[in-house]
């Protein structure tokens, strides 16, 4: 498979330079989407083999994956691998999410943490598991960890999908409109790596902008929007 990373990166100057160099081998290509970083994350960027494309002004994760799927879908691929660029995501288990997607035909492996809790923040392991349960009830297809960023996805899903959200909502979404299109999703487990960084997710904000999403989703249900 050709598979092309996509790295949203927002103020990564610290780790974005090896993460990249580590991802290169096991990708063919990788994008970040430097998303209006007002450290050194662009020159860093540079400094490797990797395509970048700068947002100006900071536009959310939401908006800096739909600019990557943007580009990924005129590129020479098979599927593109979801990462954060805070340095979390193991790139060795990019061969996992692989080796997966071959083994079970499935259109999207979603990477599980569910096997990796021991530093997650409590209220992190609460939310997932309720946002986690309510797309499956939603969809009717088991997410073991519905909200982790690390996820491999067939260009086909990516060039008949259109997602709209702006922030984190964006990997519900994707997930929601895959699974009413009838594309097949399996879990996969992966490694989270904690340092030092600090999560940009906001627990009970985002879980509160989650709601709101689905209350949409719910609204729009079995009006045929789901490409």
């Amino acid at each position: 498979m050709k598979i092309c990373a996509i790295i949203p990166a927002y103020n990564e100057e610290k780790n974005i330079k090896n993460l990249i160099i580590d991802v290169e081998k096991f990708c063919d290509r990788v994008l970040v989407i430097d998303d209006g970083s007002g450290d050194r994350t662009a020159e860093e960027v540079r400094k490797t083999g990797a395509e970048m494309i700068r947002h100006e002004t900071n536009k959310g994760k939401g908006n800096a994956v739909s600019t990557g799927f943007a580009r990924a879908k005129k590129m020479d691929i098979d599927a593109v691998v979801l990462m954060d660029g805070d340095g979390q995501h193991d790139p060795g288990d990019i061969e996992n999410l692989v080796s997966k997607m071959e083994q079970t035909k499935a259109d999207i492996v979603l990477g599980s943490r569910m096997n990796n809790l021991e530093n997650m923040p409590l209220i992190r392991k609460l939310t997932n598991k309720f946002m986690s349960w309510l797309l499956g009830r939603f969809t009717g297809v088991i997410f073991e960890d519905s909200q982790c960023g690390f996820r491999l996805v067939k260009k086909s899903v990516i060039e008949n999908i259109n997602c709209v959200m702006s922030r984190f909502e964006i990997e519900s979404e994707l997930i929601i409109k895959a699974a009413r299109a009838g594309y097949k999703m399996v879990n996969a487990p992966v490694k989270t790596i904690y340092g030092e960084e600090r999560s940009k997710i906001r627990p009970l904000r985002d879980t509160g902008r989650f709601i709101k999403f689905m209350f949409l989703m719910i609204l729009d249900r079995g009006r045929g929007e789901g490409k």
